[in-house]
């Protein structure tokens, strides 16, 4: 088990976590971590903890150190200036007719990289918008392609449950979502209530999924041939969270069995 800190850069956005080191942090301080882009202006969104190291995809980088006023006014400066390198990229954009909508642009704290985000149906052949914006700014860019979920965080939006995005609000990972945990639950597979405003599966049908399947063992599946005392039939209804299915029996009518 080692020590990590969870941090956010930017608001909604995804945890990552770094070695606090010998440093005393706690939630809501501000940070310099060290990255793979470089060095990045943080939030710690979690006290430090102990996980598995098994668990970590990526090296474990650490924090350098808590915020300073230098480090304050580096971010804010940054922070107008990747406002308008957005600005210069969009009419870089429409000059080479890109089909491709830019979503933001962020400098590193060090101003190693200036990293544009957007969001394409398609690939997008941007080589010569990186010649000019290498020109324009001297400095390293990355260009980076984001999915529709993305794309739904980084807007926001009322969900179809009539309250904030979970994306926006406070999912800050994406779970695999499948069409399989609709069935669990019963849901209608209706594309307008199971999917999001982003057009892929609601993230929500991962909430309760683990607990219907163990709701679900040891009953019927719908269309199931089962035999029971008053006659053979097939199963037309579920309730899951209840264990009780509906039997359909020629000759007798609907029985409502309860499975303990």
């Amino acid at each position: 088990m080692i020590d990590v800190v969870g941090v956010v850069f930017n608001d909604g956005g995804r945890i990552y976590y770094f070695s606090p080191k010998d440093l005393d942090l706690e939630k809501g301080v501000n940070v310099v971590v060290e990255t793979e882009r470089g060095l990045q202006y943080g939030k710690v969104l979690t006290n430090i903890k102990k996980i598995n190291e098994e668990n970590l995809n990526n090296p474990l980088k650490r924090v350098i150190r808590k915020v300073t006023q230098d480090d304050q006014k580096l971010y804010e400066k940054n922070l107008i200036d990747s406002a308008k390198a957005y600005d210069a990229c969009k009419e870089l954009i429409n000059k080479h007719k890109l089909a491709m909508n830019l979503i933001d642009a962020s400098y590193t704290l060090d101003r190693q990289q200036l990293l544009f985000r957007f969001y394409a149906d398609e690939r997008v052949d941007f080589r010569k918008l990186v010649k000019d914006l290498a020109a324009l700014y001297k400095t390293r860019i990355e260009l980076r392609q984001i999915g529709v979920r993305d794309k739904a965080r980084e807007v926001g939006g009322i969900g179809p449950c009539g309250r904030l995005l979970c994306c926006s609000k406070f999912l800050y990972n994406f779970d695999a979502v499948s069409i399989n945990m609709a069935k669990n639950q019963n849901i209608a597979l209706n594309p307008n209530k199971i999917n999001g405003v982003c057009g892929r599966l609601l993230c929500c049908l991962t909430y309760e999924n683990d607990e219907y399947i163990k709701a679900k063992a040891g009953l019927p599946e719908i269309g199931e041939t089962v035999e029971l005392k008053e006659g053979r039939g097939k199963v037309f209804s579920i309730d899951v969270l209840n264990r009780k299915y509906k039997v359909g029996i020629d000759n007798y009518g609907i029985v409502t069995v309860e499975k303990k």
